[in-house]
């Protein structure tokens, strides 16, 4: 993530119930969850591979081996290694082939969707989605209706160009999470086409 948490936790004094970490990939962001005291934390990554790694990297808390999106059901995973599985996606890559020539995509994986509504049950632990899906964000939120009145914090990838076919851009999630009363506060666009965004409940 281009957005750095310690200094979005301070800089908004943010009171973390708990974190869901939406394609987690490694779980590499567990370490900063720890340091910042987060109680209540929950791990999605679909890829097969990639979550035997995040497991062996996160222990003590709630792991799952899905995808998330508007619905239950099975979506192939367009999956790359050149970049240890960071870039891989629900959506096929378009934009990003060209803008990353050395990341190609050469299998895909078919991988179970479930939504994060049906994932959670005890909502009211967790009130910060944190969320890394490669322009599948809008399709998770939808599945998030009944989670969403629950969550204070929203940090995740943000596009402005196709990098991925049928891809959110930015302004649909603007207009998608005001309904649920959010702002968007803070954004980095280092990635040039794509970056970071975080959002707080009003």
């Amino acid at each position: 993530m281009l957005l750095d948490l310690e200094k979005l936790t301070k800089q908004y004094a943010m009171n973390v119930r708990g974190v869901l970490h939406i394609g987690a990939h490694h779980g590499l962001e567990n370490k900063v969850y720890e340091k910042l005291g987060y109680p209540n934390r929950m791990f999605f990554e679909p890829s097969e591979k990639t979550f035997e790694v995040l497991k062996s990297n996160v222990a003590g808390h709630t792991l799952h081996n899905v995808a998330l999106g508007p619905e239950p059901g099975e979506m192939d995973l367009y999956v790359e290694t050149a970049n240890e599985g960071q870039s891989s996606s629900l959506l096929k890559p378009l934009l990003h082939l060209q803008q990353y020539p050395g990341i190609t995509f050469p299998s895909k994986e078919i991988v179970t969707v479930e939504t994060l509504d049906r994932m959670v049950e005890c909502k009211q632990d967790y009130n910060f989605i944190n969320m890394d899906v490669q322009g599948y964000e809008l399709e998770v939120l939808k599945g998030a209706k009944e989670t969403l009145p629950f969550i204070d914090y929203i940090m995740c990838e943000v596009n402005r160009a196709e990098l991925y076919e049928g891809c959110c851009f930015i302004q649909d999630l603007d207009n998608y999470l005001k309904d649920f009363g959010f702002n968007r506060v803070e954004t980095d666009w280092m990635g040039g086409t794509w970056g970071d965004a975080f959002y707080i409940k009003k």
